[in-house]
C-alpha cells in the first residue's frame, strides 16, 4: 500500500535554544508538542496518534501520554536511531490512511549538553567491537571513513569541505549553535578524535526538542497552515553494530532511497533540498552517493568547491545540520522541521529561491538504520 500524498505535516516546531538546563527531555517534547498544534490550528483533544523515540524514556510513548494528557487510539514507540522520526512519518501516515488515527503527533526531547554529553545510545554490549576498546559511536564512523579513504582516495580536505558548507549555512540561521567563520584548514587543525576523524568532523552535542503534526491530505487543505505532503518515504537496515555491516562503504540508504523515490514518482533532478543526516562529515559524503545523487565513490570530489554550500549546485542541510546548528542525541526530527520550513518559504536569510520538493535522510545506530522521505508542496 502506498501512502504517497495521503497524509501531510501541519505543524512544526523546535525549542527556542540548544542549552536548556531548566528543562527536563519531556518539558522540552510538551512545549514544542504544543507549539506545533497550535500552528496546526488542532486541538490536543484531538490527537489520537502519538510517536516519540528516547534515550531518556524506556516507554517513550507512554511518558509522554501521561504527561500530555493524551490517550492515543494508535502508538507507536520505534526506536532506531536518529533515524526513528523520519521513520515516524512513514507510520503516521500508513495509521492515517488506514483510518488508525487522524492526528498523529511526533515528539522528541533531549537534555545531553545539559548531562555534560554523558548520555550514549549503545543500551547493550557488543562482544565483536567492545574489547578494542573503540570510542562509540565515533570509532564506527572512523571505521567507514577510513575505508572510504582507503577504496576511492576520498580525502581529509574533502570531508572538511562538509563541515564548512554546514557552518557557511549555520551562518544565515540566527539560531544555530555553531556560527562562526570556518575554514577547511580549520577542520584539519582540529584535534584528532579517532583516525582519521577530527573534532570538527564531528556533530554538535547540545540540548533540544521537536515536534511534528500530521493529518490527512483532505484535512490538510482546511487548516491555517501550508500543508506539507508525503510523497514517497522508505526504510531499511543492514547491521546493528558496525563490525556486521557487509560493505563499510555501503549504506541501506540505498535501498530506503529507492523506494521512497518509487513511491513519490520523482527523479533526482526534481529534489531543491536534501537534509542528510550528518552526525560526521562521513555521513553526508556515503548518504549522497547511496541515494544516486553521485557515483560511489565520487562523493569526496562532489562535495568541494563549495557545490552543497550556499550559493553551490545542490543544497544540503540550510540550518547548518548536526555539524553546526544543533544535535541533541538524535536529530532526525530537526532535519523534517528544516525542510518543512524550507518548503512553506519561511527559513529567513537561508531560504531557497526555489524549494517545491526535499529529500529528508536519517541515519540511526552507527550507519545502522537508514529511512529516507520525500516531502513536497503539493501531493503528486
Amino acid at each position: 500500500m502506498s501512502i504517497k500524498g495521503k497524509a501531510a505535516i501541519v505543524g512544526v516546531a523546535e525549542t527556542d535554544s540548544w542549552y536548556t538546563p531548566e528543562l527536563s527531555p519531556m518539558d522540552m517534547m510538551a512545549i514544542t508538542a504544543k507549539r506545533a498544534l497550535d500552528e496546526a490550528g488542532i486541538d490536543k483533544s484531538e490527537v489520537d496518534g502519538l510517536f516519540s523515540a528516547s534515550a531518556y524514556y524506556y516507554m517513550s510513548t507512554l511518558s509522554l501520554g501521561e504527561y500530555l494528557g493524551i490517550v492515543p487510539r494508535y502508538t507507536d514507540s520505534t526506536t532506531i536511531g536518529g533515524s526513528s522520526f523520519v521513520s515516524h512519518l512513514l507510520h503516521a501516515a500508513a495509521a492515517i490512511s488506514a483510518g488508525l488515527c487522524n492526528v498523529a503527533l511526533i515528539c522528541y526531547g533531549s537534555s545531553q549538553r545539559s548531562d555534560a554529553g554523558k548520555l550514549v545510545s549503545m543500551s547493550e554490549q557488543n562482544p565483536f567491537e567492545d574489547p578494542f576498546g573503540s570510542l562509540y559511536p565515533i570509532s564506527s564512523y572512523a571505521l567507514a571513513t577510513r575505508r572510504h579513504m582507503a577504496q576511492y582516495g576520498t580525502t581529509s580536505e574533502q570531508l572538511a569541505e562538509v563541515a564548512v558548507a554546514a557552518r557557511k549555512w549555520a551562518m544565515k540561521n540566527p539560531k544555530a549553535w555553531k556560527r562562526e567563520p570556518l575554514t577547511v584548514q580549520d577542520v584539519l587543525n582540529s584535534p584528532l578524535i579517532s583516525s582519521p576523524l577530527r573534532k570538527l568532523d564531528c556533530c554538535l552535542v547540545t540540548d533540544g526538542g521537536g515536534a511534528v503534526v500530521l493529518t490527512s491530505a483532505e484535512r490538510a487543505r482546511t487548516l491555517k497552515q501550508k500543508p506539507v505532503y508525503l510523497n514517497g518515504a522508505g526504510e531499511s537496515h543492514f547491521h546493528r553494530g558496525i563490525s556486521m555491516m557487509p560493505d563499510l562503504t555501503e549504506t541501506a540508504a540505498k535501498v530506503s532511497g529507492e523506494s521512497a523515490f518509487k513511491m513519490a514518482g520523482v527523479d533526482r533532478s526534481d529534489i531543491d533540498l536534501l537534509m542528510l543526516y550528518d552526525a560526521f562529515t562521513i555521513n553526508v559524503i556515503l548518504f549522497l552517493e547511496d541515494l544516486g545523487f553521485c557515483a560511489k565513490g565520487e562523493g569526496g570530489p562532489f562535495v568541494s568547491e563549495g557545490r552543497i554550500a550556499p550559493g553551490g549546485q545542490l543544497a544540503v542541510n540550510t540550518n547548518g545540520g548536526g555539524l553546526s546548528n544543533s544535535h541533541p542525541g538524535m536529530l532526525g526530527i530537526f532535519l523534517i522541521v528544516e525542510a518543512v520550513r524550507q518548503l512553506r518559504g519561511e527559513a529567513g536569510e537561508r531560504q531557497l529561491s526555489k524549494c517545491d520538493v526535499a529529500l529528508v535522510h536519517g541515519n540511526g545506530g552507527t550507519l545502522s538504520s537508514q529511512v529516507t522521505a520525500i516531502l513536497s508542496k503539493e501531493p503528486s
